[in-house]
């Protein structure tokens, strides 16, 4: 059985949408799982004003879907606490405070608190400037702030919220979450370069010609067109999740698994990380917007049709890019990335094409193909290798094969999933799958050159639904005599 932590959790915007969707059926694994025991307490606040007996019924109706013993889901919902909650105001947050050390008592929590931002950011400051004026840190246990995304949209505004948290939290008690790094693959890249000898000497620029990173959603905007109208996908998801797998997949090999080595091989792939001037923006990085098309016989909408969309949005709803680090093992290879909505199909996929064979044996063929290595993140879970070898019969003529694992779904659906994961780092006291400032601020200073550079570029470029973005993405490639390894609409190996 693992080791039961015990804390008070506090979380900010307990009616929310992410409060149900994720925290509290990652809190209900960890339950079960006796991580959380006896020992802990939840706080819900928001507006609304529920009692505690409404507000385990939420929670309840939460983990429905995780097919809970009706027993235990019902022990599970008495450590929940609800307090409607004006974060503006201070005396919310003395009340707060004492409900709190109620709970401390009643569960012998060693005044152990973690704080859960999961609410709208323009809130962050505010909320972070109460819990210190109103003293609700302890001074017996732990304190650590959970901060979800967006951090910031640019980096004044990133520097200016991290010193606001900073005036409250010591660094190493702020957990910035990027749930991407919580997956099951992602997690595992690590052990997969570093700890398999096929791959540890390879990954570098003598063997590979380039790498490719794709996060295609299939979905629209959703019900999201609130926040993403202000975000768009550069700082929805290429700030944040494809940098994080960028610094995976580039960083050398740490001296340990520890949390200060790790992030010490990270801050140096984020450190060659070097802005662009806006001519080179403009060169390497694509933007686009979809635009509404007939999907499987469906009208689908365009993104400007969309529910709380501005009919003359400027809002990427796609990136494409090509980035290069100056990093002595990776001059010349380009990483191009590429994410967007209504795209063809759901696939977060990462993929490394090696260099062709300096004088092949059997030459080269048009069926012969470079190696590659991709790594299916989701939906699908695993990877594949495509090689060259003879097709069957007595002629010579080279083909690809593959060579490909998958985890069973089952066993992939039974694994923690990714907030449960990082909340029990948290509660371990665990920063290495988290974004730190370092991070952080050279992300945004890339980012930021971006934005800059498409500013200038009034007219937004479209692209139908349900395809894999514009031209101007596949041109990005092929200008360098290269191409998009996935390609859905094209008949290819399974992804």
């Amino acid at each position: 059985m693992p080791e039961e932590s015990r804390a008070v959790i506090i979380i900010f915007g307990g009616s929310g949408d992410l409060a149900s969707r994720k925290l509290y059926p990652a809190l209900f694994n960890l339950y079960r799982r006796g991580v959380l025991a006896e020992h802990f307490a939840v706080i819900g606040t928001a507006r609304r004003p529920w009692s505690d007996e409404h507000y385990h019924e939420v929670v309840e109706t939460a983990i429905a879907g995780l097919n809970p013993e009706p027993a235990q889901a019902h022990a599970f919902a008495q450590h929940f606490f609800y307090q409607s909650h004006d974060v503006t105001d201070a005396d919310h947050y003395i009340t707060l405070k004492n409900l709190a050390a109620k709970l401390d008592d009643q569960f012998a929590t060693g005044g152990n608190r973690v704080f859960y931002m999961a609410m709208a950011p323009d809130f962050f400051e505010t909320i972070a400037s109460h819990l210190k004026s109103e003293h609700l840190l302890t001074d017996v246990g732990f304190n650590r702030l959970i901060i979800e995304k967006p951090f910031g949209h640019d980096y004044a505004s990133a520097k200016e919220l991290n010193d606001s948290l900073t005036a409250t939290f010591d660094d190493d008690q702020i957990f910035r979450i990027d749930h991407y790094l919580g997956k099951e693959m992602i997690q595992n890249l690590l052990a997969f370069r570093f700890d398999n000898t096929i791959f540890e000497g390879i990954w570098n620029k003598k063997y590979i010609d380039n790498i490719q990173i794709t996060l295609a959603e299939a979905v629209g905007v959703e019900e999201r067109a609130g926040y993403y109208e202000k975000a768009g996908a550069l700082r929805d998801m290429v700030q944040n999740h494809v940098m994080q797998v960028l610094s995976y997949l580039t960083m050398d090999k740490p001296k340990s698994f520890t949390t200060n080595d790790i992030l010490a091989e990270k801050d140096k792939v984020f450190a060659a990380l070097k802005p662009y001037d806006l001519a080179t923006a403009k060169a390497n990085f694509v933007r686009a917007q979809y635009v509404g098309a007939e999907v499987d016989g469906k009208a689908v909408r365009g993104y400007r049709e969309e529910e709380g969309v501005a009919a003359d949005s400027q809002t990427a709803t796609f990136v494409a890019g090509k980035i290069m680090l100056d990093m002595p093992q990776w001059q010349g290879v380009p990483i191009y990335i590429r994410t967007g909505k209504r795209l063809t199909r759901k696939s977060t996929q990462l993929t490394l094409t090696f260099k062709p064979v300096a004088a092949p044996l059997f030459g080269q063929s048009a069926d012969s193909k470079p190696d590659t290595l991709t790594i299916y993140i989701e939906p699908s879970e695993g990877y594949s290798l495509q090689l060259n070898g003879k097709a069957l019969g007595t002629g010579l003529t080279i083909e690809p094969d593959e060579l490909r694992y998958r985890h069973d779904p089952k066993a992939a659906a039974a694994a923690p999933e990714a907030y449960e994961r990082l909340i029990n780092n948290v509660l371990e006291g665990d920063q290495t799958n988290f974004t730190h400032w370092s991070e952080l601020s050279a992300s945004w200073h890339f980012i930021d050159a971006i934005q800059a550079a498409w500013s200038q570029e009034p007219n937004m470029p479209t692209y139908p639904a349900a395809t894999m973005g514009p031209q101007a993405a596949f041109d990005l490639l092929s200008r360098d005599g290269r191409e998009w390894f996935w390609q859905p609409h094209r008949v290819q190996m399974a992804d």
